[in-house]
């Protein structure tokens, strides 16, 4: 039922807010749900007590909605994951998170955002390249996709300030 009350209802916007140890779970089911090897939960809970990860998720209403996390270093960060859940795709909440996110990070003093992504993945490349992101690299064979065909990652870069 709560599938046909999110399709018939208004779209709410996404509330983004920091990651926290009680999103470990859910983090880590989106996280596998999403890319061929995901991230244990004893992994992810690692990521958020590092001082140099910063972590934000998303919510509509009282739903996890998505995730986004960067490591810091120095003035630069890296953008590790983010995914969204598939049934919040299209709405907007990666976009938000993303945008939350980077601001976040230039508050943090960070000055370059970089991160990788699969050069097939069109909807993630589209959103990072509204978002400013510049390719300034390729690793050829750096994914194997799941015919087994590998995949190049393309490196994209931010700069903040």
């Amino acid at each position: 039922m709560r599938w046909f009350f999110d399709m018939v209802s208004p779209a709410r916007p996404p509330i983004v807010s920091d990651a926290v140890l009680r999103d470990v779970a859910a983090i880590a089911a989106l996280h596998a749900a999403s890319f061929r090897r995901g991230w244990s939960d004893d992994e992810i809970e690692g990521m958020l007590l590092d001082r140099s990860v910063v972590a934000h998720r998303a919510a509509i209403g009282s739903n996890f909605a998505g995730f986004v996390i960067s490591r810091m270093a120095a003035d630069e960060a890296e953008i590790l994951s983010v995914a969204v859940a598939q049934r919040y795709r299209g709405r907007s909440v990666a976009r938000t998170l993303l945008r939350h996110h980077l601001g976040r990070l230039a508050a943090l003093g960070v000055h370059a955002v970089f991160l990788e992504v699969d050069e097939g993945n069109a909807p993630a490349i589209k959103l990072y390249r509204r978002s400013g992101f510049v390719e300034v690299g390729r690793r050829e064979g750096y994914y194997m996709n799941t015919g087994g065909k590998p995949a190049a990652a393309l490196v994209l870069r931010r700069n903040l300030v």
